[in-house]
């Protein structure tokens, strides 16, 4: 059984500026910041790093605010999401479709985004149902420790064992690679987020693509 594990934002799908504008939204509303966001850097990051970098640079205890600040970024999430810069990157719907009719494959979410997140920005998309589980930031604020946490989510799901060395991780950032390949997992960086062929290839990625846009040569490559 083999497991491939998608990266959400960048890689999936853009949800047109939804999560920034949320965690803005939320930290306006609470401690009447303005684009509080601003200056932080969030490509493969975890929400709960984002989040409690931005306390921090803030002069806000992550303890106390923490909580009320997820809250508040769901709600507007829920909202934010339908906007009509959204779309999902090329052959998506494609691959997932393809691997959906294959006996020996599972697919599971990897990503930084909380659960709850995670499964609002799919949610217009239809994308949900390809995804029976992962491991997301709510599980672990340290990405690098989500690998583990998918593999054994889906063996209990599957009643199989999982070889994490054969597991995929599917994402847009170096991150997504060091994430996978400290477990020795193979690593698919795919330059449809902010960075580009050259630069995944550089972090380390097994295998680089432009876009999903010609899935069944990467289908060819793997399986």
């Amino acid at each position: 059984m083999k497991l491939l594990l998608f990266d959400i934002d960048g890689t999936l799908i853009d949800s047109g500026g939804a999560g920034v504008r949320s965690l803005n939204l939320a930290f306006k509303k609470i401690f009447s910041i303005e684009n509080a966001f601003k200056e932080i850097s969030m490509a493969g990051k975890t929400d709960s790093q984002i989040i409690k970098e931005c306390l921090q640079k803030h002069g806000l205890s992550a303890n106390g605010d923490f909580e009320t600040v997820i809250e508040a970024y769901l709600f507007n999430l829920s909202r934010e999401i339908n906007n009509d810069k959204k779309h999902v990157k090329p052959g998506i719907y494609e691959i997932l479709n393809s691997l959906s009719q294959r006996e020996n494959i599972l697919t599971g979410l990897l990503t930084g985004n909380i659960e709850m997140g995670a499964r609002i920005k799919l949610e217009p998309f239809k994308l949900n149902k390809f995804f029976p589980a992962g491991a997301f930031g709510s599980d672990h604020e340290d990405r690098n420790q989500l690998l583990p946490i998918a593999v054994k989510r889906f063996e209990l799901l599957s009643g199989s064992k999982i070889n994490i060395h054969e597991c995929i991780v599917i994402g847009d950032t170096p991150r997504d690679v060091e994430c996978a390949h400290i477990y020795g997992a193979i690593s698919i960086g795919v330059a449809t987020g902010p960075y580009s062929v050259a630069e995944l290839q550089e972090a380390g990625a097994d295998y680089v693509v432009k876009d999903f846009s010609m899935p069944f040569d990467l289908l060819k490559t793997f399986f």
